[in-house]
Formats: structure tokens, C-alpha cells, sequence
């Protein structure tokens, strides 16, 4: 409510739409960034003039009612509840399947034993620096911490490969990575904040066993879903019913994955894998393909805009208390120092039987973006003191990450390949 008046949630998706519509042409316009850096750039602007402005005007209360407005969108509940499936089908659609099994190895270990690595490098260290800190972390949530910041963003790594002149197998690997650790990331966190809560103890067998069935279960799915698509776009030639059934497919799909208690996420990026290839090979016409890979291609544009523009109006809920965003700024070499040892390692393991080539390490690294999913999973944690300090350190990472690695993966990779050509 703003001044007495009542926001619905169409409202505030219009103005969530307005808002993104504006700042991208101005970013298009004037400025040129990248789509995700631009809209999370300017949106953090406007939190930041609008903490500035209620300084000056402490009467207006302009920052209480931006506050109330952004707190008002359950970004939680908006992400990984609707976004996330759409985000996720549109980005597999593109990721060429005989890539990514020839990738498959470096996948599978990343996704899974490095998510899992990352996230106690990341604990370890966040419970350290709090200290030092002199903050009050229990180890638990620290790991907690750890397992939110540790997934990379598939949305974030998807728009940066689009702008990267990397292999395709790279290419596949990296985006493969990228949509499978989330949902491994989001079982881990589960997992682990359940130990935190006290809701039940940590036993690694339950554990194991809580992730194969929401990960296996997810994969399942997502074939089934997948194949029920293909089946049914393969025995018609009509674009409209078609584009309807690949959305009926991601909806619904996602909706029977929570009522499943299997991973969504997952779910959605194999089915985006089934039709994304056999699909597009075997079940459509060209004019089909054409009229799909536009229509997903917009839905993908206009959520990344109102996603990035969500994480930067998000500043102004953050805690302004110098100990957090110290212990936040602490975090960014602590969570790229725990990207490196999660990918390096790996990478010398697989070395003998197979090379993504020499701008594997720094592409995987730098490329691995933190976003939205970190933040929603930071926006879900009880009220507790220790989710102010956890909330603040991914805000911090998470706009290093989109602002300063989005921004300059580009550049850092054409360095990356000239130095390794002239060795």
C-alpha cells in the first residue's frame, strides 16, 4: 500500500514492466552496457537516490514506501515459483545435446562435488571472517550461506555466453553447469538449512537420498515432460498449438515437480534439452521452429529485464549496518577463491581423458555468475539474526558478480586468448 492506496499484484507487475521498459531504452540509448548489467546498475541507482532522498526529506518517507513496495514482491515465491521454470526451458532450448554429452563428465562433477565443495570453502570461510567481524554466525548458517552462493546463475551465464567467443563443447559445458547446479544447489541448501533450523539432525544417508530423489526425480520428470511434448508437437503441423503445448509443458511441468517433491528447476532444463533437439529436429517445420524459438527468445528477454531490475531495487532493503557490508565485501574473494578450487580441481582430475581447452579455467571462473537464484534463496530464509547477515553478503556478491564479472567477461576472455596465443 502506497499512501493509502492498494498495490495488486498486476499492479506491481506493471510497474515492474514500465520500469524495466524505460531503463532498458535508456540503457540502449545512452549508456550501452549489457542488458543485465545495465538494468541491475540502474536499478541499484535508483535504490541508492532513493535512501539519498529520504536523508535529506526524512518527513516524505519516500524509503519506507519503496521499502514496503519491494518487500511487497515475494521475489522467493516469484522467482522459484514462476520465473525460474520459464528462465530455465527457454535457456536449455538452446544448448546443443551432442555438446553436452561429449561434456558431460565435467557437468556432472561440477554441478554436484563442486557445488558441494564450494559450499563448505565458502562456510568455512564466511564463519571465520564473521568472526573477525566479531558477529555472531553459528557454523550451520554459515554453510548456509555457503550452499545459496555457491550455484551460478543460469540466466546470468546464459546471457554472458551470448556474448563470449568460446568452443561449443565449452559453450555446452558451461551452460549445462549452469542449469543443472541450481537445482543441485537448491537440494543442498534444503538440506543443510534443515540442520540449521534444528527441524531435523544431519545424517548423510537421509541426505543422500533426499538428493538423488529430488535431482533423479527431477531428471525423470523432465523426460517424461519432455517426450509427452514431442509426442504431441510431432503428430500436427499447426505453430500456434505448438507454442501452446511447450508452455503448457513448462507451467505444468513445474506444477507437478512441486507436488512431486522433485526438483523443478532440473525438471525444466531436460525438458528444454528434449525439445530444444529432438524436437526441433524431428517435430516441427521450419515455420514452427521459427515462431517458438521467437516466442521463448521474448519471454526470456522480458523476464531477464524485470529479473535485473528486481535485484538491483532489492539494494534498498539491505541492512545498514558497516560490519554486514564489510563482512559482504570480505565475502566476493571468498566466494570466487571457493570457484576457483571448485573448478580447478575438477578440471586437473578430467585433464587425462578429456580438454575443454585453455579458456576452460578462466571462463568457468569468471563466468560463473552469481543471481537471482541466491537472492531469492537469501529472501527465504525465518527471520533470524544470522539472515541479515546472510542477506546482506549475497546482495554484495551477487552485484559484484552481475556489475563487475557480467560486465567484463567479455574483455577478460579476448585477454584470456591473446596471452594463450602468444605462449
Amino acid at each position: 500500500m502506497i499512501h493509502g492506496i492498494i498495490i495488486t499484484p498486476f499492479d506491481a507487475a506493471s510497474i515492474l514492466i514500465v520500469l524495466a521498459a524505460v531503463l532498458g531504452y535508456l540503457n540502449h540509448r545512452f549508456f550501452g552496457l549489457p542488458p543485465s548489467v545495465g538494468l541491475t546498475v540502474m536499478g541499484a541507482i535508483a535504490s541508492l537516490i532513493v535512501v539519498g532522498l529520504d536523508r535529506l526529506w526524512p518527513e516524505g518517507g519516500l524509503s519506507g514506501e519503496i521499502v514496503g513496495f519491494v518487500a511487497g514482491i515475494d521475489f522467493h515465491a516469484t522467482l522459484m515459483g514462476g520465473m525460474l521454470s520459464f528462465l530455465l526451458f527457454a535457456g536449455a532450448l538452446h544448448v546443443d545435446w551432442s555438446e553436452l554429452r561429449r561434456g558431460r563428465w565435467p557437468i556432472l562433477i561440477l554441478s554436484t562435488i563442486g557445488v558441494l565443495l564450494s559450499t563448505v570453502i565458502v562456510g568455512g570461510g564466511f564463519f571465520f571472517l564473521s568472526g573477525l567481524l566479531g558477529l555472531t554466525m553459528p557454523l550451520p548458517w554459515c554453510l548456509v550461506f555457503g550452499a545459496l552462493i555457491s550455484p551460478t546463475d543460469p540466466v546470468s551465464v546464459m546471457g554472458i555466453l551470448m556474448r563470449a567467443n568460446v568452443t561449443p563443447m565449452l559453450e555446452a559445458t558451461v551452460a549445462g553447469e549452469s542449469l543443472f547446479n541450481d537445482g543441485v544447489g537448491v537440494v543442498i541448501f534444503a538440506i543443510i538449512l534443515a540442520t540449521a533450523l534444528g527441524s531435523e539432525p544431519f545424517s548423510a544417508a537421509h541426505a543422500a537420498s533426499l538428493f538423488f530423489m529430488e535431482a533423479g526425480g527431477g531428471v525423470a520428470l523432465g523426460l517424461l515432460i519432455g517426450w509427452v511434448a514431442f509426442r504431441g508437437m510431432r503428430s500436427i503441423d499447426d505453430y500456434k498449438v505448438e507454442v501452446m503445448i511447450s508452455l503448457a509443458a513448462v507451467m505444468g511441468g513445474y506444477g507437478v515437480a512441486s507436488w512431486l517433491h522433485v526438483s523443478g528447476p532440473v525438471a525444466m532444463a531436460v525438458a528444454g534439452l528434449v525439445i530444444g533437439n529432438a524436437g526441433f529436429a524431428h517435430a516441427m517445420s521450419d515455420t514452427t521452429r521459427d515462431y517458438l524459438v521467437k516466442f521463448w527468445a521474448l519471454i526470456d528477454d522480458i523476464l531477464n529485464a524485470v529479473l535485473f531490475l528486481l535485484i538491483g531495487l532489492e539494494v534498498v532493503t539491505i541492512p545498514a549496518d558497516m560490519r554486514f557490508i564489510a563482512l559482504g565485501l570480505l565475502a566476493i574473494p571468498l566466494v570466487l577463491l571457493a570457484r576457483t578450487g571448485s573448478v580447478v580441481g575438477p578440471l586437473l582430475l578430467l585433464r587425462p581423458f578429456l580438454s575443454l581447452g585453455p579458456l576452460a579455467p578462466v571462463t568457468l571462473i569468471w563466468g560463473g555468475l552469481r543471481g537471482g537464484i541466491s537472492v531469492a534463496l537469501a529472501l527465504g530464509l525465518p527471520e533470524s539474526p544470522a539472515r541479515s547477515i546472510a542477506l546482506t553478503a549475497t546482495y554484495t556478491v551477487v552485484i559484484f558478480s552481475v556489475i563487475v564479472q557480467g560486465g567484463s567477461i567479455a574483455r577478460v576472455l579476448a585477454w584470456s586468448a591473446r596471452r594463450h596465443a602468444s605462449d
